[in-house]
């Protein structure tokens, strides 16, 4: 209501009110200090600054940006996403996607999203990229499985074993079916733990470019 016609909830503030990323700052007991609340406006002039708003501004601003929560006017998640992209670190953009994922809110990939859902995968898609390696597709399905990594021309999957989902043994027997099942559809199956990914770097970019040419050839 305070800037107008057409403004809406964005950035950190639409974020919290669909419940995907929490505040920067919250009232402290010593100076009862209240994070800005952040509004888009659908122009480029013409609405003043003012205190206790964030104030950004965006021409155009589609409707199919926008739309209600709880009443209140707010861009929506994808678009909110889009937002947030610039403005926090990568491991908690990360993290906010994998929130809305979670809330089975309506989200389509918002631009910058790589998919990753654990910072292992987050390194291991950095050391593609940093190497050069082609771009692999990230947590898809392949039969009735999700695989974290595919290279669907290869049929080529990296897994990223982190201990914590994979300790036990039924875990363990489990990874095992699910690899000799992919097998048997033709793909190659590699697995790359922590350890690996952030002190071999060099010998698994290496091993994942050998079994790309190889298996073009």
């Amino acid at each position: 209501m305070a800037c107008g016609a057409g403004a809406v909830l964005s950035h950190l503030s639409a974020a919290e009110l669909w419940g995907i990323e929490r505040r920067i700052r919250w009232p402290s007991e010593a100076g009862n200090e209240i994070a800005d609340v952040h509004v888009t406006v659908p122009t480029t002039a013409g609405i003043r600054t003012r205190e206790g708003i964030a104030l950004h501004r965006s021409s155009p601003l589609l409707a199919r940006d926008t739309g209600r929560r709880e009443g209140i006017p707010v861009t929506t998640p994808t678009r909110t996403l889009a937002d947030l992209r610039p403005i926090l670190s990568p491991a908690r953009f990360s993290a906010a996607v994998r929130e809305a994922e979670f809330l089975g809110l309506p989200v389509t990939d918002p631009p910058g999203s790589d998919r990753t859902r654990t910072e292992l995968e987050r390194r291991l898609l950095a050391i593609c990229r940093r190497h050069r390696l082609p771009g692999p597709e990230v947590n898809v399905r392949v039969d009735r499985f999700e695989v974290d990594f595919l290279w669907p021309s290869e049929r080529l999957i990296v897994e990223a074993d982190g201990w914590r989902s994979h300790r036990g043994r039924t875990a363990f027997e489990e990874d095992r079916a699910r690899d000799a099942r992919l097998k048997l559809l033709g793909y190659e199956v590699l697995r790359f733990t922590w350890r690996q990914v952030t002190r071999e770097r060099a010998a698994v970019t290496e091993t994942i470019r050998t079994l790309l040419a190889a298996r073009a050839a």
